[in-house]
């Protein structure tokens, strides 16, 4: 894979062991980030000790506008090796506002299996999502749901009978409210 000068030096100074610096340069991928940068920003997620450092990076995250960083969020959530990370990625979603209504299957299967706390977040994406979601997917979601209650603790059936009333009523439009 061809990686031009500007990736290089980007992925090079994230390897920094200088916080500032590190901080810098996750500053400036704001203006230009690609695929290989968003990896290894997940991968400093998961192994820098800096809590600025790791911050910044999910401020990053939580401000993304491109659709197309859709998909490797997604990847990293699913990751078992981003397990640690996944509540705060998961919040990430549904504080930048792109649109996860193709991986509607995805947050119901993370409120049904996650504990509380990473279920509440991905109860939060579904509830911001938007988007053309098809019926059958609804409808087999719905059943999934439903199985689901059937052995659920008191909070997560709170989060599952949530997500009944709101499953159908998905926006096909990102709404803005005042």
């Amino acid at each position: 894979m061809n990686i031009d000068l500007l990736t290089q030096q980007i992925l090079s100074n994230l390897k920094s062991s200088d916080v500032e610096f590190v901080l810098e340069t996750i500053d400036k991928i704001r203006e230009s980030g690609n695929r290989l940068i968003m990896e290894q920003l997940f991968e400093l997620l998961h192994t820098n000790k800096s809590e600025e450092i790791k911050k910044n990076i999910l401020i990053l995250f939580s401000e993304l506008k491109q659709q197309e960083s859709v998909p490797l969020l997604i990847e990293a959530i699913t990751n078992e090796k981003y397990c640690n990370e996944r509540k705060e990625l998961i919040a990430c979603c549904w504080q930048n506002g792109l649109s996860y209504n193709q991986n509607l299957p995805l947050f119901i299967n993370l409120v049904i299996t996650e504990p509380f706390l990473i279920a509440f977040e991905a109860f939060t994406v579904i509830e911001n999502m938007y988007g053309i979601i098809a019926e059958e997917v609804i409808d087999k979601e719905i059943h999934n749901i439903i199985n689901a209650l059937q052995d659920a603790t008191e909070d997560k059936a709170y989060l599952l009978n949530g997500l009944l009333t709101i499953i159908r009523e998905i926006p096909e439009e990102l709404e803005f409210t005042q």
